[in-house]
């Protein structure tokens, strides 16, 4: 039986239900190959016993891994794998400037919220912040499924130079530096893993806690002025971050 304080599902006293815990282990059984692409997983009745919950939990848990496309399930059969979560990586996290500056072919960028405020919502640790930003939340989807939802704040007065094209086509890098009389002098990118929450699970399509991808970008220009800040949040399930090393 799997210990619920410590053991290979990590069910502790987490605030996250057992039954999303157990998603996730699932998830990664699939992920590992433990649990192979055309295989039948073990009963209803089996992962009960090992991981010592209700039946009624184990099929939450399977419900939400069934609705990733991970698995089928069939009455009087049993549970399949379909496939594997790498299966639908196909969506990089560039690390070069080139790279940043391009958009994703094929992908469609939708205008959720553009408003002005104050100072960005978003830590930085480079430039010298302006006054007033103009905050822009935007999801990219890719063949009607949303992999990215972004919150930029770009500086007013950078942001007043910007079309309704602009919004709807450029990365978030293109957006300043493609302005005229704006050179980008310094800019910093940073990477962390978390999971989803309410908000971001309704906007991406996905289950709570899911893992997603955090991408944070800042911007300064060549008088030093923080001229861009920008949190995305990608889909774990088809992100992918190549580096090269020299």
């Amino acid at each position: 039986m799997i210990e619920l304080n410590e053991g290979d599902a990590g069910l502790g006293r987490s605030a996250v239900s057992r039954y999303i815990q157990l998603a996730t282990l699932f998830r990664r059984r699939i992920e590992s190959g433990q649990w192979p692409v055309g295989q039948q997983t073990p009963t209803v009745d089996e992962l009960a016993l090992e991981c010592g919950v209700a039946r009624a939990t184990i099929r939450q848990a399977l419900g939400l891994v069934e609705a990733e496309g991970l698995i089928e399930r069939f009455r009087a059969k049993g549970t399949f794998v379909k496939r594997r979560p790498q299966d639908l990586l196909w969506c990089g996290v560039e690390t070069d400037w080139q790279g940043l500056l391009s958009s994703r072919e094929g992908a469609e960028i939708e205008v959720l919220v553009d408003e002005k405020g104050g100072a960005p919502l978003v830590h930085h640790a480079i430039g010298q912040a302006g006054q007033t930003y103009r905050r822009l939340r935007r999801r990219h989807s890719m063949n009607g499924q949303a992999f990215l939802l972004a919150d930029i704040y770009v500086d007013e007065r950078v942001a007043s130079k910007l079309s309704d094209a602009d919004l709807r086509t450029k990365t978030a890098l293109r957006l300043v530096s493609g302005v005229a009389g704006v050179k980008i002098a310094e800019a910093q990118q940073t990477l962390t893993i978390g999971t989803a929450d309410i908000e971001t699970a309704q906007l991406l399509g996905l289950p709570l806690n899911a893992p997603i991808c955090h991408v944070t970008r800042s911007a300064v220009d060549q008088r030093g002025r923080l001229v861009l800040v920008s949190n995305g949040i990608y889909r774990g399930d088809v992100v992918r971050v190549d580096i090269r090393l020299k």
